[in-house]
């Protein structure tokens, strides 16, 4: 069977962990890489045996050997470049949030269905091994319905700036970067129950921090102290038309003895942590018991689950399947997120007909 030929677009840090995937995927090749700086696409086309190097996505989409991209840009390009690349007879995985806004949302959802092309949007937390094997249970009615979940990913320090920290490339801070992933996986887990109501807040109240000494934490390529224009904490209550209802806070930085992350489920007849590792709590004979699955990973594997997440692309590629995590899915977040942000612009709670 032929390999699925694949082209990067967008070479910075998580570049590594899709290139580093398919390069492990004995069904994928890496066609291409296409980065605006070429050294850098040069320096990753070389270490990942890539053929074809572009400092223009659009030329990458002429080149008729790539079968597939992978979308890992600033994240105000996402849709722009899906939709180019799913009219280009691409299929697409593109990187997480879908887009910055609504609109743009439903035009890439649109492209999908015009061309009849795969695109998987990377939620990568759904193809995580812990993530798998809590899913299984909850399919399987151990902890009976699902109504009530929270989700923390809160960061003492840590605005990695550059690009993260510009509103008009990031579209927003913490609550894209790292409440997608924390509302994703709490709905995902609940069942996907379409969205109800939701009200919510951010704060611009401690900026980037540079001040602060003595205290290490990511900072993007392009790390500028100077420049911070997005939210440093935001939360959230969300509703579903299920009666369902998940609570979340993200922040880059807050006055916080420690980074935290939390993600809790509860249901009718059992609850479960799968952040910061996996636990279950059920109930028999009258007694609660506390439950810990004996398995290799507990904790949410970084690499890991972007391999599964990427041999899932490829074989949904392949084999004309569907995808985990499709672009409807893409959009009803993008829905919950950007109704955050309004809320908390006009003091109201959103609700959706």
């Amino acid at each position: 069977m032929r390999k699925l030929r694949v082209g990067l677009i967008g070479a910075g840090s998580i570049s590594d962990f899709h290139l580093g995937a398919y390069l492990k995927n004995a069904q994928a090749a890496i066609e291409a890489v296409c980065d605006t700086n070429e050294q850098r696409a040069r320096e990753k086309a070389e270490k990942y045996g890539a053929a074809k190097v572009y400092t223009d996505y659009r030329d990458l989409l002429a080149n008729e050997a790539v079968d597939a991209v992978s979308i890992c840009t600033w994240n105000h390009s996402h849709a722009e470049i899906s939709i180019a690349a799913l009219h280009k007879g691409k299929h697409v995985l593109v990187e997480k949030p879908l887009s910055i806004s609504v609109e743009e949302a439903m035009q890439v959802e649109k492209a999908v269905q015009q061309t009849g092309k795969l695109l998987q949007v990377g939620f990568v937390r759904r193809y995580a091994t812990n993530t798998q094997i809590l899913k299984r249970f909850i399919d399987a009615g151990d902890l009976g319905e699902i109504y009530y979940a929270k989700a923390s990913c809160l960061r003492r320090l840590g605005n990695p700036g550059g690009w993260f920290a510009d509103k008009k490339r990031s579209g927003g801070g913490p609550l894209l970067d790292l409440g997608v992933h924390m509302i994703d996986i709490c709905w995902y887990l609940m069942g996907c129950p379409k969205v109800k109501s939701v009200s919510g807040n951010t704060y611009r109240k401690l900026g980037n921090r540079a001040n602060i000494q003595n205290l290490s934490f990511y900072r993007a390529a392009d790390y500028d102290a100077a420049q911070n224009t997005v939210e440093d904490l935001a939360n959230a209550m969300i509703r579903f038309e299920n009666g369902a209802s998940l609570m979340v806070d993200v922040s880059f930085t807050l006055h916080a003895k420690q980074d935290e992350i939390a993600v809790k489920l509860y249901g009718e007849k059992g609850g479960a942590e799968i952040e910061p590792e996996l636990f279950i709590v059920s109930e028999k004979h009258n007694t609660i018991l506390n439950i810990t699955p004996q398995v290799d990973q507990l904790t949410f594997n970084f690499e890991e689950a972007f391999c599964k997440e990427i041999d899932h692309f490829v074989d949904s590629c392949i084999h004309g399947g569907h995808t985990l995590s499709p672009v409807q899915d893409g959009v009803e977040l993008m829905k919950m997120l950007c109704a955050i942000y309004e809320s908390s612009n006009t003091g109201k709670e959103i609700r959706f007909d």
